[in-house]
């Protein structure tokens, strides 16, 4: 029988472990095995841009920082494929395990 994916769809050593906790999914709440869920690391600022301007046109000290909101967020596979966090890739590119490039604006 061919095997599909590498560690069955989860993230563990070749036969190094059982069970691991579980952990609620962001949008469907349903739990799911830690080393299976899409992970990701969420930063943002606590107020929306548009008052954002505002708070710092109000604002007594000059150059205040407003402090961000650090999130690790968990997704099922259904829903991070359906909320678009990641893509179906083909057989071929299933196997590339390097994250994609980012792409940042080149400041002159």
């Amino acid at each position: 029988m061919v095997k599909k994916r590498r560690h069955s769809g989860r993230n563990k050593p070749a036969g190094a472990r059982g069970h691991v906790r579980r952990v609620r999914c962001e949008t469907s709440g349903c739990l799911v095995p830690k080393d299976k869920a899409v992970k990701r690391y969420i930063v943002r600022n606590i107020v929306d841009a548009s008052a954002l301007r505002d708070l710092q046109e109000s604002s007594v000290i000059d150059g205040y920082a407003l402090p961000k909101l650090y999130r690790k967020v968990y997704y099922s596979i259904s829903a991070a494929i359906h909320s678009r966090v990641v893509r179906v890739r083909s057989r071929v590119a299933r196997r590339n395990r390097a994250p994609p490039p980012r792409f940042r604006p080149k400041s002159d």
